[in-house]
Formats: C-alpha cells, sequence, structure tokens
C-alpha cells in the first residue's frame, strides 16, 4: 500500500517491448512499491514476473556513482573534456567516421533523438547503431520494402478481435508474458485459437491448437507454400490487390517451392494453410525466431505477403504483428537510431529528406551514406578503423555475435567509452571512460512500444551520486565539442519538442510517423498516446485504405526464396545451437539478477538437448557438458528434453563474465548476418556437445559476495547473500583454503565432514556464532536441497551439513511462480494433499500462475507428472 505522503508516479516498465504501465511509489527505505497501472492500455493492469520485481532491482549497492578515468574517480568536468577532446581529436586526425557510438533501446527517445542528432547531424558520420539491431532490423527491412516505411500496421486490440493468432519464432509466454494472457483472454472469450510455429517446444506450445516445429530457418519456405494455397484456394483478395505491385513474381516464386524444406509433413502443411486461409480474422505475431536469421527479412516479407495478398491487414481482429524486445526498440527506429536511418522515419540516403534534416537542425553535415551496422562496426573496431567508441547501455562483449573477438576490439580501441548504471559488466570493465547514468526510476522521458503506443517514463526516485541523464551528458559533450547551440537543452521535455516539430517535417514528405500534434501538449501530464498525431490524422490502423508509403503509394509483394542457415552442420559441428531467453532474466541481467526470486527460478546456465542425443553422447540429467563452435566453447548444465528435437540444441543468452563466465553463450554464435537487414543469426549455429569430465562439483552459500575461481561457476543472489554452482577439472589438495578463499573467510570458525577421496567435502562457516557460508563438494554432481539451503543463515543450521531441511522445515523447491515465490515441493504438497486437478484450483490454493501465467505451462506439467504417476501406480 502506497503511505500517507509517498507520491505515487505513473510510468512505464524498462523490460520487454509490450510497454506496460506501472506505478511506482517511493518507500520511506528509500525503496520502491510498483504495481501493475490498470488504466494503462497496454497491460490494464498486469504485469510479468520481471515487472513484479522491479521493486526489488533499485539500489545503490551495484551502482556506478562517479566518472572515472582509468578505474580512478574524477569530476564529471574532467571527464567530459575528456571524452569531448578524444573524440574532436580523432575527428581531426582520421575524419567523422573513425568514430562510432553503439547505443540501446534502453535509452529513453529523448536521449536517443540527442545521440543520433550528435553523431549524424554534427559529427557527420552515420556510424551510429543499436543493440536493437540484435533483435528487430529484419522486421524494419521487410517493412520498408513491403509499405516504402517501417510500420506497424496494427494494435493490440487486433488480438482481442482475432479468431485466429499465429506466433511466428515468438515464445509470447516467456518473452511477452502480458501480452500472451491477451491472446489467451480472446481465447477464453471468443475462443481465438492458436498456432505456434517454431523448431522448439515453448510454453507458448502450452495453449496451441496447433504446434508446427519446422526445421531452423525454413519460415520462408512454410509462407511461401501458404501463399500458393492462398491462390490455388481462390483466397486472394483481388481489390486489395490493386493496392500492390509484385504479386504474380512473388507467386511464381512460391510456386516455386513445396514446403519440404519445412520438415513438416505434408499433413501439417496442408492443416496450417487451411486454418490460416479459412479464418479472415489472424493475426501472426513473430519475433526473434523470424528476425534472427541471415534470412530475417524474407521471413518478414514472406509473412506480409500472405496478409497482403488477402487484404488483412489494417483491419480489426487481421494483420502482421511484430513484437520488440526491448522497451524503446521502437523509439529508436523512430529517432533514427540505426545506421541506414534518418529521424522521423526519414531515408537517409534520399537528398531531400537529408536537406530538410539539415536545414532543421541547422547542421554543418549530414551523410549521405548509411554507417557501420553494429557486426560491422565491431569488426572496424577490432581492424582500428574505429578509434573512439562510446557505448550507451548496453553490454556487447556478452551479448554480441561472436562474443570474444568482440571484447578482444573493444580491449584494442584505442579509446573506449561506456555510459551505465554499473561498473560491473563485461563491457563497462573494458572502457577508459566511466560515465554513471541516471537509471529507470530516476529519469524522464518517452517510450514507444510496439503497437505504436507513446508512454511517458517518470522518476520516482533521485539519481544516486553524481548520475546524469543520458540526454544531458550527450549534449554537454555536443556543447564542449563547440556546438552550444544546437545542444542548449535545459529538460527532456524541449528535446520532445523538437523532435516532434521534426516529425511534422516528415509528415510533409508523406511519412507515417508524425507527431506534431503534440508539439504543445503538456510533457508532465503526456498520457499513452498511439501515433501518428498530427492534423492529418491520429491513431489507429494503417493500410485500410490501401494507401501505402511508396512513391506510388502502393505495396509491394517481394519474391524471396528460402535459403538454408549459412552455417552447414557437419560431423565436427553435428548439433545446431537455438538462442534466446528465459522467463525470469532479462538481456545480460544487469537489472534482473539483483532479484533473489528471479534468480531462484533458473538459477544457472544450461543447454536443452534431446534425450536420444544425451543418450547418445553419455550425458546424465545433472552433468556439465562443454559446447563448442568454430567461434568459441561454453560450458553449461545438461537440461535433458524432448522440447528441442534430435540434432538441436538450445541454451539462453543471459549468463555473463560476473555470474558465469564460462557460460557466455553468444560467444559461439557465428557473425553471420541478414544481407538486407544487417541483423546476425543468433539461432542456428553449429555446435558439438560433449560430457565435461569434471574431477569435482560443488555447491556454496554465502552471507557475503564470493569469488569463484573454478573451471566452471554459475552465481546468483539469495534473500540471503549468494549461492553458487561450481566444478573442477582438478581436484584440490585442501578443501578448508579453497572455501576460505571462496568466502574470504580467513579467521571464521569452521565445522567440517569429509567423506572418501579427495573429492567429498562439506564445510561450514561461522562468525561470532552466526552461521555465514558453507561448500559442498562431491565428485559426482551435488544432491543437496538447495533451495533451503538457499535460505541460509536465515534458517536453523543444526542439519546444515547434510544438506537437507529438518522434518519440521519444509523445502519448497525449485521456485517455479516467481510472482509469488511459490516452489515446486509446496506446490505437489498442495496436489496431493487436497486433490487438486487442476491448474485454476492451484491457483485458488496458492495463487501460483495467477499474476502475469507465465508459468501456467509448467503448473500443467507438474500437474501431468502426478496424474501419470497416480495413473501407472
Amino acid at each position: 500500500m502506497a503511505g500517507a505522503g509517498r507520491k505515487t508516479v505513473r510510468s512505464t516498465c524498462p523490460y520487454c517491448g509490450v510497454g506496460c504501465g506501472v506505478l511506482l511509489t517511493p518507500q520511506p527505505d528509500g525503496g520502491l512499491d510498483v504495481r501493475g497501472d490498470p488504466d494503462h492500455p497496454a497491460n490494464f493492469g498486469r504485469l510479468c514476473s520481471k515487472g513484479s520485481a522491479l521493486g526489488e532491482t533499485v539500489g545503490t549497492g551495484h551502482r556506478l556513482l562517479t566518472p572515472r578515468i582509468g578505474g580512478r574517480e574524477v569530476s564529471w568536468e574532467s571527464a567530459l573534456d575528456t571524452v569531448a577532446e578524444r573524440f574532436a581529436s580523432t575527428i581531426a586526425e582520421h575524419g567523422p567516421d573513425s568514430v562510432a557510438f553503439y547505443v540501446s533501446g534502453q535509452l529513453l527517445t529523448e536521449d536517443y533523438y540527442v545521440a543520433n542528432k550528435l553523431m549524424k547531424g554534427f559529427i557527420g558520420s552515420a556510424n551510429i547503431d543499436t543493440n536493437s539491431r540484435l533483435c528487430m532490423a529484419s522486421t524494419v527491412a521487410g517493412h520498408k520494402r513491403a509499405f516504402g516505411t517501417d510500420t506497424v500496421p496494427g494494435t493490440y486490440e487486433d488480438i482481442e478481435d482475432a479468431d485466429l493468432v499465429v506466433l511466428v519464432g515468438s515464445n509470447l509466454a516467456w518473452c511477452h508474458p502480458v501480452l500472451y494472457q491477451r491472446v489467451l483472454a480472446a481465447r477464453k472469450a471468443r475462443g481465438t485459437r492458436i498456432i505456434v510455429v517454431d523448431p522448439r517446444r515453448t510454453a507458448s506450445c502450452d495453449g496451441a491448437d496447433m504446434h508446427l516445429a519446422l526445421e531452423p530457418g525454413s519460415d520462408v519456405a512454410l509462407f511461401n507454400r501458404l501463399l500458393a494455397e492462398i491462390d490455388a484456394r481462390g483466397a486472394v483478395d483481388a481489390d486489395f490487390l490493386g493496392n500492390t505491385t509484385g504479386f504474380d513474381a512473388a507467386l511464381e516464386q512460391a510456386r516455386a517451392e513445396d514446403g519440404t524444406a519445412t520438415g513438416l509433413s505434408e499433413a501439417q502443411i496442408a492443416a496450417f494453410c487451411t486454418e490460416w486461409i479459412g479464418t479472415e480474422k489472424t493475426v501472426t505475431i513473430f519475433s526473434q525466431g523470424v528476425n534472427q536469421s541471415s534470412s530475417g527479412s524474407d521471413k518478414v516479407n514472406a509473412i506480409l505477403n500472405c496478409h497482403l495478398a488477402t487484404g488483412r491487414i489494417g483491419k480489426p481482429g487481421c494483420g502482421p504483428l511484430s513484437v520488440t524486445g526491448q522497451p524503446n526498440a521502437m523509439g529508436g527506429r523512430e529517432v533514427g537510431g540505426l545506421a541506414n536511418m534518418l529521424a522521423c522515419h526519414l531515408d537517409l540516403e534520399n537528398a531531400d529528406h537529408r536537406a530538410a534534416v539539415r536545414e532543421f537542425w541547422a547542421a554543418p553535415t549530414v551523410p549521405d551514406a548509411p554507417g557501420l551496422k553494429a557486426v560491422d562496426m565491431f569488426d572496424a573496431v577490432g581492424e582500428g578503423r574505429i578509434k573512439a567508441l562510446w557505448i550507451i547501455h548496453t553490454n556487447p562483449a556478452v551479448s554480441m555475435p561472436d562474443a570474444d573477438r568482440v571484447r578482444d576490439a573493444i580491449t584494442g580501441c584505442d579509446f573506449t567509452v561506456v555510459s551505465d548504471i554499473t561498473a560491473e559488466t563485461d563491457t563497462a570493465r573494458l572502457a577508459d571512460v566511466l560515465l554513471p547514468a541516471s537509471a529507470w526510476a530516476e529519469k524522464d522521458g518517452t517510450v514507444t512500444n510496439s503497437d505504436r503506443t507513446i508512454s511517458r517514463q517518470r522518476a520516482a526516485l533521485p539519481a544516486p551520486g553524481s548520475a546524469r541523464p543520458d540526454w544531458e551528458i550527450l549534449a554537454e559533450v555536443g556543447r564542449r565539442m563547440g556546438w552550444q547551440g544546437a545542444f542548449d537543452y535545459q529538460s527532456p521535455a524541449e528535446i520532445f519538442r523538437e523532435y516532434a516539430a521534426l516529425s511534422g517535417i516528415a509528415g510533409s514528405f508523406g511519412r507515417d510517423f508524425d507527431i506534431s500534434g503534440l508539439v504543445g501538449e503538456d510533457y508532465d501530464a503526456l498520457q499513452p498516446t498511439r501515433w501518428p498525431v498530427s492534423a492529418r490524422r491520429e491513431g489507429g490502423r494503417f493500410f485500410s485504405d490501401g494507401r501505402f508509403f511508396h512513391a506510388d503509394q502502393k505495396a509491394r509483394l517481394v519474391p524471396v526464396s528460402w535459403r538454408p542457415p549459412v552455417a552447414k552442420t557437419a560431423p565436427r559441428y553435428p548439433f545446431r545451437l537455438n538462442t534466446g531467453r528465459t522467463r525470469d532474466q532479462w538481456h545480460t541481467m544487469t537489472r534482473t539478477a539483483l532479484s533473489a526470486r528471479l534468480s531462484a527460478h533458473l538459477a544457472e546456465p544450461f543447454l536443452e538437448i534431446h534425450p536420444a542425443d544425451a543418450f547418445a553422447k553419455g550425458i546424465g540429467s545433472a552433468d556439465l557438458v562443454r559446447v563448442d563452435s568454430p567461434q568459441g566453447s561454453a560450458i553449461l548444465r545438461a537440461r535433458i528434453t524432448d522440447a528441442v528435437r534430435p540434432g538441436q540444441v538450445f541454451a539462453p543468452m543471459h549468463w555473463t563474465g560476473e555470474t558465469a563466465p564460462s557460460a557466455r553463450i553468444d560467444a559461439l554464435v557465428a557473425a553471420v548476418t541478414d544481407p538486407v537487414s544487417g541483423q546476425p543469426e543468433s539461432k542456428a549455429s553449429v555446435v558439438n556437445v560433449t560430457r565435461l569430465n569434471a574431477a569435482w562439483y560443488g555447491f556454496a552459500v554465502s552471507a557475503r559476495p564470493m569469488t569463484p575461481k573454478a573451471a566452471y561457476w554459475a552465481r546468483s543472489v539469495t534473500r540471503s547473500g549468494q549461492r553458487a554452482e561450481l566444478a573442477g577439472l582438478d581436484t584440490p589438495q585442501d578443501w578448508e583454503a579453497e572455501a576460505r578463499a571462496l568466502f574470504d573467510l580467513p579467521t571464521a570458525e569452521l565445522t567440517s565432514v569429509t567423506g572418501p577421496g579427495q573429492g567429498n567435502a562439506r564445510l561450514a562457516f561461522r562468525e561470532n556464532g552466526q552461521l555465514v557460508a558453507a561448500l559442498f563438494v562431491s565428485s559426482t554432481p551435488i544432491a543437496v536441497m538447495r533451495d533451503y539451503l538457499a535460505t541460509l543463515p536465515d534458517q536453523p543450521d543444526q542439519s546444515l551439513l547434510s544438506g537437507r531441511s529438518p522434518a519440521d522445515v519444509p523445502d519448497p523447491g525449485p521456485i517455479l511462480c516467481s510472482c509469488f515465490g511459490v516452489g515446486v515441493n509446496t506446490i505437489l504438497s498442495a496436489i496431493e494433499a487436497d486433490g487438486l486437478l487442476s491448474v485454476e484450483a492451484i491457483g485458488v490454493a496458492l495463487q501460483a500462475g495467477t499474476n502475469c501465467g507465465s508459468c501456467r505451462p509448467e503448473l500443467a506439467d507438474l500437474l501431468a507428472s502426478v496424474q501419470q504417476k497416480e495413473a501407472a501406480e
């Protein structure tokens, strides 16, 4: 409950592109109460597990509070002068293309706008790209080819109106849980059917009527077959087709493929085509499984071709819908944050557009050619062509493909600046200059979600130390480089008004993005607003009138052909690696890893592998495995499951050098990109998998930070401190010395039990009679009650070294419902004791699954396992 006298602030969640509204109430202890905003049109009060835990991620313990140069704390004056002078001198000596900005969908639109203006308008280079290149650049390219602009045609309301929702390369249940709840609500209200197109069985398949486990990268073959069937079954909308060009060429190409590349049976393909063609109100939702591909742009256009051919676009309940992975990926697209774009959806390579932007900004120059896209940018850094680099709110040393090579490139760069909220990331540790930035809940601005709704982020907490907003940092550097008038901003409201005014010029060119109607609005009071907002039109859907943004106002159907992933499997690398997200973590965990309950669901990195492949490789369910690719290697925990097909493996992309250095999965991903969009192929690299022959395995808990030094370790926070999984290739001679070094407890009181052999020991440490740490070591994978032990030292410790909870202290088991902190054992006990027969009954009894719903598939699996066990007895 909000306390008296504490003002509740309306803001927006900083995670995925759903763009959920939140209500933030500062607490007396400096914390933050976070609730869903019932009036926000994206979520109507719902939050996912990550959003619900936002209050656990604020604080100053992890924060960068003061600028640093070479690791030494300095004043802002010194830091800003250094950045401005080094960038200016580099430009003077080597030209504007010798510098680059690599920015992020974590930036607010106003921050993004100033960065883009500084680089493209005043430095005079287009070398500004964003980590959004890694998640939605193929959609941008596909939209522009089809529509003439990067336009999202529909709205979230279409989900409620749809009779069929097709999820393509999107685990919506885990990656956009609140949006998935809208899908399930439509199913309940109107019987909406759900089809999932994904090589892997995900949580989104739990409620699906059909799952098409197609071969990786074969989406174009599936949608080409659909287009051919649309024509063959007479489902083409001839009237709407008059608003398009290219249909005949696209159809000819589609007819050249029969769908065999998908690996699906003819019956499966026919059933899919029948469902799609026979359902007028169809929404096709697509995400990273489409975008992150060497043929990502073609996949997007294959989907768009089908919607254009049937006229299922711009109408209630139908259309293609790209869902973005970051809170302001859309805002970054709008301000021209990509290297091949100008602000407000204007075209960098259009002379009239460049001239208009240059005049508006009173800029000395605007580049006439695209800059370096993300992969090419870091190649240029590694080759010494980029000599000064500014990285803002992103962690490319972990998240870029071929991450080891990117890390080495940043290390060797002449001058690297990193703006972030913490110094404790793989990338921040490589910086020459570190600049402390304000974090979410401390800064003001706007973000745009996946259906074009602009929402305010508002500050509810003061920025700690000397942290500053990103727009202010960028503007200060711009002024110090000699452009005082152009960057003399005093507030984000002033930046937003300038940006909105520029969009009016874009509107005069016939562009889709025009929010000039917001120029005079009260910025502080701005409500969630779907663009466009102008004298010409407001909000709503695009293209129902058949008018598009190419010069002839017609859409383009683009002929596309299926192409297999670039990397080929071979005896040395027989598996195809899929990467993605887990339910409760976000990007490289800079924020989510601070939450104990988010860290409790899947506490260490893992590799999903099919049982047949695991058997063939001699891999057991608790084994560690080494995963090798031509680019690098990783060590992960085996998770044996038929959710992946034989020959395919899956690993999450979240773990870093800070949390599990051997599990930086993007170090294995090849830097192969889509030739149109420049987006990397993150879901189809080739690898080999072998069992790791560890000499010992360990599990540790500590009330203070640990410093592991093992071949494998994965560390996460608990409510009482930290926990860690460990393994080594050589057995230490002195476990007491190893444990004291791990916990930094040189003089603590020790209680220990040793087993047979050097690789078996259990050690507990106390200070002033208080249990502070424990280490369990075995020559085989550790079998202890981890989730009970992770509560130490809060729990009594009489039976600590047994690794099991006392009889009167139930072990909750691994957390399954993160929203309410409900463990597997608690759920199993309730199922058995109370005779629970449905997921809904579990929710009534324990609340599990009643908030964001993203754990409901796991609840269903757990319930099914109990019922199967009972049936077998």
